[in-house]
């Protein structure tokens, strides 16, 4: 019976490994994005911070992204485009709002409500929610056919532990690693002692370029979700654009495909959010007595790095 039991283990892990593989990109993204929403907060609240992100994204996954795709793949598999339309939307309007931030065109007058723990864990959530949300669905589409609710289950609990393990245990990583460089720069030995310097001191630009991938990243995916899923509700040129670049690009090889699609993606998604952004800020002028920039409530997901 054990032999039986280790076997079923297996088939799930190896299906498990399958299915995420194509959701690579993602997770690398997610791990772009994330480390934005612990920059400014103090060194010891940093791993409370992104256990508790962690901790929300193992929520997301397990109440919320699985029960609904399981239930919509069964009864209405016809939503989730439209689902992932407006995820990938929300995160076109996060990029291209730190885009214009980066050259002091739109301002949050509640910047500094931003540094609250708590809504920097909601928003990091909210984004993790749409970025789990496609990794979730990229594994689900990759599963094979004949499979039992229970195994589909199975397997994707099993995405979900591993992916949200690796996000987030790369994260912890990367916040701490200034700590790590500073514990080095105490060292006797002399060598020790100089890698650590150098660990510190390179540190604000690594975190200038994580909040410059992290933003990237948003407008990639978010794009990438936007044009892909349009096509899967009948609007065809979007998918045929992408389709189009590969086709143009396929003689060069598929790196140079992906970095095509890619930039394509994103431009798509700087525009989508641009036009959000322009939505946002038009309603926030018309409102009466309401200051004209992006509301907190809706941009609090953007702004962890606004330390830069």
């Amino acid at each position: 019976m054990s032999v039986g039991l280790l076997a079923v283990v297996d088939d799930i892990l190896s299906a498990a490994l399958k299915a995420s593989a194509k959701s690579a990109g993602v997770v690398i993204d997610d791990a772009a994005v994330t480390p934005q929403y612990v920059q400014g907060i103090t060194p010891a609240r940093e791993l409370p911070v992104v256990g508790k992100i962690a901790l929300g994204s193992i929520a997301n996954k397990f109440l919320i992204i699985i029960p609904i795709a399981l239930l919509l793949t069964a009864f209405a598999p016809w939503v989730l485009p439209y689902l992932l339309i407006i995820g990938g939307a929300f995160l076109c309007f996060e990029g291209a709002e730190k885009v214009l931030e980066w050259f002091g065109v739109v301002h949050d007058a509640h910047d500094d409500g931003a540094r609250d723990e708590k809504k920097l864990v909601l928003g990091a959530i909210r984004t993790d929610l749409i970025l789990s949300t496609e990794i979730m669905l990229i594994s689900l589409s990759n599963l094979e056919d004949d499979l039992s609710i229970w195994q589909t289950l199975a397997i994707l609990a099993v995405i979900a532990l591993m992916m949200t393990g690796v996000v987030y245990g790369a994260v912890a990583l990367l916040v701490k690693i200034d700590d790590i460089g500073l514990r080095m720069a105490k060292s006797p030995v002399r060598r020790v002692r100089h890698n650590g310097a150098r660990i510190v001191r390179s540190m604000p630009a690594v975190f200038r370029a994580i909040s410059i991938i992290g933003t990237v990243a948003m407008l990639w995916v978010g794009g990438h979700l936007v044009l892909e899923n349009l096509g899967a509700v009948g609007l065809t040129a979007t998918t045929d654009l992408l389709h189009g670049v590969e086709h143009l690009l396929h003689a060069a090889g598929g790196v140079v495909v992906w970095i095509g699609e890619t930039l394509v993606s994103a431009i798509a998604g700087l525009i989508v959010g641009l036009l959000i952004v322009g939505v946002v800020l038009l309603i926030g002028r018309l409102r009466p007595g309401r200051p004209a920039h992006v509301p907190a409530s809706a941009a609090a997901g953007g702004h962890g790095a606004g330390s830069d």
